[in-house]
């Protein structure tokens, strides 16, 4: 199943994909797609409606019908660094011999087609398309082999970074990482049931139609359960939190020479069997 939310930013209302592509409104079976929305048991029941019952809502979705971001009221999006051997080569960086964990903060979280705003004085603005995977049933101290029975679903990520906040500035990453607009999310949340095998699908972004990253999860270090599982050793996770997961080279940071975004740029990404993002760059004003 396609959950997602679509309308106005900061009025979206839950809504999933159909198979002829249209949007289809969930708002007489749950408020959001959050929280309690996540839970194994409302997705289960949310799989047993017959979808061509549903209200159809007008317009095409990620055209004239806004989509927002797939998951509302994120409590944590927590984020995996240097978890592609390649992008790690292309960073200048070893593996590590754990999962970096850094956060997004909240209010960097779009819809997947929004603006991406560049900050006041920012040089390096970079991209990275990332496997987002959405909590559903929350808990601390997850077993890796139970990890999976913890996902609601999977979505694509672009983890917009400012490359000299992250690294050359005092601090940890998080300040180059949680500017607002840096983490549009979606088109929608994909359920594992129509994912599949979710170590091993394509992804890839684009510039302005140049293709800079063209990867697959296959080639991740630490693989989806092992992240749950970790994550959850440090803090507990809850329904509608987001792990976004790293992301393959290709890079600007990594290209020679460093290419960032200065704005009037499209990005352009997906990933495979879940969906594509389309955002328009400008700088702040």
């Amino acid at each position: 199943m396609k959950l997602l939310r679509y309308g106005p930013a900061g009025q979206e209302k839950p809504g999933c994909l159909d198979a002829e592509g249209r949007v289809r409104d969930l708002s007489a079976h749950v408020d959001d797609i959050a929280g309690a929305a996540l839970l194994p048991e409302t997705i289960a029941r949310l799989k047993s409606l017959d979808v061509t019952t549903l209200t159809i809502v007008d317009g095409t979705p990620q055209a004239d019908l806004r989509l927002g971001p797939c998951v509302g009221q994120t409590g944590k999006f927590v984020c995996i660094g240097l978890n592609y051997a390649d992008h790690a080569a292309e960073s200048g960086m070893d593996v590590p011999p754990e999962p970096v964990i850094f956060n997004k903060w909240t209010s960097a979280i779009v819809g997947p087609d929004d603006e991406v705003i560049i900050p006041r004085g920012s040089q390096k603005t970079d991209w990275e398309v990332e496997l987002g995977v959405v909590i559903g049933k929350g808990g601390a101290y997850i077993d890796e082999a139970n990890a999976m029975d913890h996902v609601a679903g999977f979505c694509v990520v672009n983890d917009v970074s400012e490359r000299e906040y992250q690294i050359e500035r005092a601090g940890t990453w998080d300040k180059g990482k949680g500017c607002d607009t840096f983490g549009p999310t979606g088109p929608w949340l994909v359920t594992p049931d129509e994912v599949g095998d979710y170590d091993n699908l394509s992804m890839w972004l684009e510039v302005d139609g140049k293709r800079h990253q063209n990867g697959s999860t296959a080639t991740m270090v630490y693989k989806v359960p092992h992240l749950i599982s970790y994550c959850s050793q440090f803090m507990s996770l809850q329904p509608g939190d987001v792990i976004s997961t790293g992301t393959p080279p290709g890079v600007g940071m990594g290209l020679k020479p460093p290419t960032y975004l200065s704005g009037g740029e499209t990005m352009r990404l997906g990933i495979e069997k879940l969906g594509i993002q389309t955002q328009m760059v400008r700088n702040a004003t």
